[in-house]
C-alpha cells in the first residue's frame, strides 16, 4: 500500500543534479596539482588543510562558543588538556606566509583566492567548519583526488522554496518529540531531540539513491530515533504506535516486542521513482543488526541479477556502540571477502557523545573517534554537526555519490547530543550535572535554522515564526505524504519437491571432471568411488557424498543453495570437498578450481559457497539476515566446531529462535554444528545440545542429530523443500562418526529414502519384539557404540531405537516405536555427553509420558562437570565403555 500523493516534500535534496554517467573526479587537477605555479608554502598549506582540517572544525553542538575559530587551534600537550598552550598547526606562518603573500608567480587565484590570507579563509570554510572530511584511512590516491575536488567545489546555497521545506521538515520532526513528551511523559521512546537532522538526512539518501537507479533499500538501526523514523521516514499509521504508549493499549496483542524494536518493509515514494524500504527488526543488543542487514541486502542484490546495484544498504549506529561492540569491526571484514560484499554500505552515526551514563566525545587533539573501526577497510568518514541541516545534506549527498562510485562503505558521523538521558527514565544530571545545566537553554534545530533564515534574508521573520511554532502544535493526525507500511501477503507455500532423479547420472556428472584437471589424490579416490557407486547401488555413500547428492537435488529442483562458514569449501574434517584445486601446473585452458556441483548449478539454482573470515557472530547473523530476504533459497552456515558457536549466541536467543514470533521474520536458516565426544577437550566436542534445546518452544525451531549418511541427506532435502519455514540445528558428524561404515547408507537406500524422525531397532523383527526387555533410546553415534556392546553380549532382549529429530519431539513416532515391545522392563535413555550438557534434561518429561505403566525410566549419560568432555583419548574411551556398559544394563543405571 501506498500513499498516492506527490513525493514534494524533500525539495532540498535536488539542488544537485544526480548523474550516474558522470565521474567528479574527472573534473580537473586539484589547485595544489599545479606544481610549480604555487608560491613556496601554499601547496603544503592545501595539503594540511586536506589531511588535518578535520581536527579543527566546528562540529559540536554544545561547544560552539569552545571550539577553536578561525587562527586557532586545538591544545597541544596532554590527551586532558593539562599544561597545555593552544596551538594553530594551520596557522600560515607555519608555512613560511604572511597574510598578503602572493599564492603563485603569475597571480592567478587557487580556490577562489588571490592572497594566502583569502586562501587560508577559503580553507577553513571548506575543511573546518560544520562539514569535515577525514580522508586518513584513504590509502588510494585515485578515491582522495575525488574527494577533494568535490568538496572544493562551491555548493548552490538552497533557494527559499527549499529551505522552507527544510524548515517544515525539521518542525515535524522536533515536533513528534514534543508531542509524545506531552502526552507521555513516562513514554520510553528513546528520543531524538539533538540530532533531528537525521530525518533530512536520510530523506536526501533517498532521493539520492532512487535517482541513481535504486529501489530497494535495507536499513538497520538502534533504538535512537527509531520510533521518529518508522512515522516521519517510513509512514508508520501513527495510532498504531502511539498505542504502544498508552497505559491501557487497545490492541495489546500486536505488542510482540517493544516499540523502540519494531520494523517492517514501507513503499517511499522519492520524485526519481518509488523506494521499498524494509527496516530490520533489532532486539536490545544494538549493532548486532548490522551484519542481518548485510545479510539482507546481500541476498536481495543476488535476486536482482544483473543489475545488483538496486539495493542498497543504510546502517545507522549509536556512537558508543559502534566503538565499543567487536561484531562492528567483524562485519566490516567480512564485507571484503567475496561472497559478502554488498556494493558499499552507508554508515551513519547518531553521535549523541554518550554512551548510556559514560560521556564518549570526540578527541581530536588525539585524532580518536567513534569511527575508528571502518578505519579497516579504508572508509572516509564525513563528520557533520547535527545543528547544522544545510551541511547535512550536503554530507548525505558526498555520500552517495561515493558509495556509487566506488562501491564500497562511506561513513556520516552525525556529531549531536542527548537532550534526554539515556532514556526518557533516565536522570542523567546523575552522571553528567554540568551538560544537562546547560541543556534547558540550548535552543532546538527548528528555531536555531528559523534564525539562520532570518538573517540570511532567505524568508520573512513572520514566515519562520509560523513553521517554527508548529513544533508546539504537532498534529498526529496529519498523514506523512508519500510513505506507508506496504501490505504483504504471507508468502505462499512453495510447491517445489525433490525432484526424481537417478543418482547413477549424478554420480557421474560429479566424477567428470574438466579436461586435464589434476585433482588431489584424495579427491581423485572419491571421484573413482562415485564412479562405482554410479555402477552399484549396493555402494554406501559416505556423509560427503551424502550431502553433495542432496545439493545436486536441490539444484536441480531450481532452489538456490548458499553455504557460508569457516573452511566451508573443504570441511574441517575433510568432509565437504565442494571445492576442488587443481594440483598440476597452470594451463589457460585449466580451471585453478572446479565445483563438482557447478554441473547442477545454473539461473534456476545457483550453488554459492564461501569460506568466511575467522569470525562466528558477524557470520551467523549475516547468514540469518540472508535466510529471512531469500525465501526460496536454502542458507546454511557451519560451525568450524559445533561448541563455536557460543560466540554467536545473541543471534541464537535474539534471532533465529525467537525472530518469528517477535517481528514476523521467518527463517529457513540451517546451522551445522559438529557435535561428538571423542577425546579432544572441552572447546571441540560440544555443540552446547542442551542449550539449544533450552530455546525451544512453540515449534520455532528443529533440532536433529542424524546418525546416517543417509538420514543427514534426507534431513536437508526435507528443510529445503519443506513450505513451513523454520530454522534447522543440526548436530553433525565429526572424525568418528564421518569414519564409522555402518553410517554410510547404501546408494540405493539413499535415492529411496525420506527423514525419520525415529529409527526402530532393524536387528530385531517381530517375534524377537515380544522379548526385549530393554530399550535404549539414544541420539548421535554412541548408538554405534551400543550396538557393538550388544553384539558382543549376543543380547537379544535389548533393543537400541534412534531419537533422530529432538524438537519437535517425536512423540507419534516414538510412541509406535515402543508398541512394538510389550515386554519391555526398562526404558533407557543414553547419551555421551554429561548429564547437564545432553537432551536428557529436555526430553525426561516426555519420555515419561510416553514411558507404560510399570516400565522403569533409566538415564545414562556421563559425570555432571563444569568443562565437559576430556580432553584424554585414554579417558575418553574409559568413559565410553563404563557408559555402554551401564546403558546395556551391566551396572544399575
Amino acid at each position: 500500500m501506498s500513499v498516492n500523493t506527490s513525493f514534494g516534500r524533500h525539495a532540498w535534496a535536488h539542488r544537485c543534479r544526480f548523474d550516474r554517467d558522470t565521474d567528479p573526479s574527472e573534473a580537473g587537477a586539484s589547485p595544489a596539482a599545479a606544481g610549480p605555479r604555487l608560491r613556496p608554502g601554499v601547496a603544503a598549506l592545501i595539503d594540511a588543510f586536506r589531511d588535518q582540517g578535520h581536527r579543527q572544525a566546528r562540529l559540536d553542538p554544545l561547544s560552539q562558543g569552545e571550539c577553536p575559530a578561525e587562527g586557532e587551534g586545538v591544545a597541544a600537550g596532554g590527551v586532558d588538556g593539562e599544561d597545555a598552550t593552544p596551538v594553530d598547526p594551520l596557522a600560515l606562518e607555519n608555512f613560511g606566509l604572511g597574510r598578503d603573500d602572493a599564492l603563485t608567480d603569475d597571480g592567478a587565484r587557487v580556490l577562489g583566492a588571490v592572497d594566502a590570507q583569502s586562501l587560508h579563509a577559503r580553507l577553513n570554510a571548506l575543511y573546518c567548519g560544520a562539514l569535515s572530511l577525514d580522508l586518513s584511512a584513504v590509502r588510494d590516491e585515485v578515491r582522495r583526488h575525488w574527494w577533494r575536488s568535490r568538496f572544493e567545489a562551491d555548493g548552490e546555497p538552497l533557494a527559499p522554496d527549499a529551505a522552507r521545506a527544510l524548515l517544515e521538515r525539521l518542525a515535524r520532526v522536533e515536533g513528534w518529540e514534543r508531542h509524545l513528551a506531552r502526552r507521555f511523559p513516562h513514554g520510553k521512546r528513546f528520543s531524538l531531540e539533538g540530532c533531528e537532522a537525521l530525518l533530512p538526512l536520510l530523506d536526501t539518501l533517498f532521493d539520492a539513491a532512487a535517482a541513481k537507479g535504486v529501489d530497494q533499500v535495507m536499513m538497520g538501526m538502534p533504538h535512537r530515533g527509531r520510533v521518529n523514523v518508522l512515522v516521519n521516514l517510513l509512514g508508520h499509521p501513527v495510532e498504531e504506535i502511539l498505542d504502544y504508549f498508552e497505559a491501557v493499549p487497545a490492541r495489546p496483542e500486536r505488542q510482540r516486542d517493544l516499540v523502540y524494536h519494531l520494523g517492517g518493509t514501507y513503499r517511499v515514494r522519492t520524485d526519481a521513482g518509488a523506494l521499498r524500504v524494509r527496516l530490520a527488526s533489532n532486539p536490545s543488543h544494538l549493532q548486532s543488526v548490522y551484519p542481518v542487514v548485510v545479510g539482507m541486502a546481500r541476498a536481495a542484490r543476488s535476486a536482482a541479477g544483473e543489475r545488483p546495484e538496486r539495493c542498497l544498504a543504510i546502517v545507522l549506529h549509536g556512537d558508543a556502540a559502534f566503538a565499543g561492540q567487536g561484531v562492528v569491526m567483524e562485519t566490516l571484514a567480512l564485507g571484503q571477502k567475496a561472497g559478502y560484499g554488498v556494493g558499499g554500505v552507508v554508515h551513519v552515526v547518531i553521535n549523541n557523545q554518550l554512551g548510556f551514563t559514560e560521556p564518549n566525545p570526540m578527541n581530536a587533539a588525539a585524532a580518536r573517534y567513534c569511527t575508528d573501526a571502518t578505519r579497516s577497510v579504508d572508509a572516509p568518514v564525513l563528520r557533520v554537526s547535527a545543528d547544522d541541516p544545510e551541511a547535512v545534506l550536503r554530507a548525505a549527498r558526498l555520500a552517495s555519490d561515493y558509495r556509487a562510485r566506488f562501491g564500497t562503505d562511506v561513513v556520516i558521523d552525525l556529531v549531536g547530543y542527548r537532550r534526554q538521558g539515556h532514556s526518557e527514565h533516565d536522570v542523567p544530571q546523575l552522571t553528567s550535572p554540568a551538560l544537562y545545566r546547560r541543556m534547558p537553554a540550548k535552543a532546538g534545530i527548528t528555531d536555531l535554522y528559523a534564525a539562520r533564515l532570518r538573517e540570511e534574508g532567505q524568508l520573512l521573520a513572520e514566515e519562520t515564526a509560523l513553521i517554527a511554532a508548529r513544533v508546539d502544535a504537532f498534529d498526529p493526525a496529519r498523514p506523512l505524504p508519500g510513505a506507508a507500511p506496504m501490505d504483504e501477503a504471507p508468502a505462499p507455500l512453495s510447491d517445489k519437491r525433490a525432484p526424481r532423479v537417478d543418482l547413477p547420472d549424478v554420480l557421474e556428472a560429479l566424477a567428470d571432471l574438466p579436461p586435464d584437471f589434476e585433482p588431489h589424490p584424495l579427491l581423485r579416490d572419491l571421484a573413482t568411488r562415485w564412479r562405482a557407486m554410479a555402477a552399484d547401488a549396493r555402494q554406501p555413500a559416505d556423509w560427503c557424498t551424502a550431502e553433495t547428492l542432496a545439493w545436486a537435488q536441490v539444484l536441480r529442483a531450481g532452489t538456490d543453495v548458499r553455504i557460508s562458514g569457516l573452511d566451508v569449501q573443504r570441511g574441517t574434517f575433510l568432509h565437504r570437498h565442494a571445492v576442488w584445486h587443481h594440483q598440476g601446473e597452470a594451463g589457460a585452458d585449466v580451471p585453478p578450481r572446479w565445483m563438482p556441483l557447478t554441473r547442477f548449478s545454473g539461473p534456476g539454482g545457483r550453488f554459492e559457497v564461501h569460506n568466511s573470515v575467522l569470525s562466528e557472530e558477524a557470520v551467523l547473523g549475516f547468514e540469518y539476515g540472508h535466510s529471512i530476504q531469500a525465501r526460496d533459497a536454502m542458507t546454511v552456515w557451519e560451525a568450524q566446531f559445533g561448541d563455536f558457536v557460543n560466540g554467536a549466541q545473541v543471534y541464537l536467543d535474539q534471532y533465529i529462535s525467537s525472530g518469528e514470533e517477535k517481528w514476523g521474520d521467518a527463517s529457513a536458516l540451517t546451522v551445522l554444528l559438529p557435535h561428538g565426544y571423542e577425546g579432544v577437550g572441552p572447546e571441540h566436542s560440544n555443540g552446547f545440545l542442551a542449550r539449544l534445546l533450552l530455546l525451544c518452544g512453540a515449534d520455532n525451531l528443529r533440532v536433529a542429530m542424524p546418525s546416517t549418511s543417509g538420514q543427514y541427506a534426507s534431513l536437508l532435502l526435507r528443510q529445503a523443500f519443506d513450505p513451513v519455514r523454520k530454522p534447522l540445528i543440526v548436530m553433525t558428524p565429526k572424525a568418528v562418526l564421518l569414519a564409522e561404515p555402518r553410517s554410510h547408507t547404501p546408494v540405493g537406500a539413499l535415492a529411496a529414502g525420506r527423514f525419520e524422525p525415529v529409527l526402530d531397532d532393524t536387528a530385531i523383527d517381530a517375534a524377537a519384539a515380544a522379548q526385549v526387555r530393554r530399550v535404549v533410546l539414544c541420539s548421535g553415534k554412541v548408538v554405534y557404540d551400543l550396538l557393538r556392546g550388544r553384539e558382543a553380549r549376543g543380547d537379544t532382549t535389548i533393543a537400541v531405537v534412534r531419537v533422530e529429530q529432538l524438537h519437535p519431539f517425536p512423540r507419534d513416532a516414538l510412541a509406535a516405536v515402543l508398541r512394538r515391545y510389550p515386554s519391555v522392563q526398562d526404558l533407557v535413555w543414553v547419551q555421551e555427553e554429561t548429564r547437564n550438557q545432553g537432551a536428557w534434561l529436555f526430553i525426561r518429561d516426555e519420555l515419561d509420558a510416553l514411558r507404560p505403566p510399570g516400565v522403569r525410566l533409566v538415564e545414562v549419560s556421563r559425570e555432571v562437570t563444569a568443562a565437559g568432555a576430556t580432553a584424554s583419548p585414554v579417558i575418553h574411551r574409559r568413559q565410553q565403555a563404563a557408559l555402554v556398559e551401564r546403558a546395556l544394563g551391566g551396572v544399575p543405571g
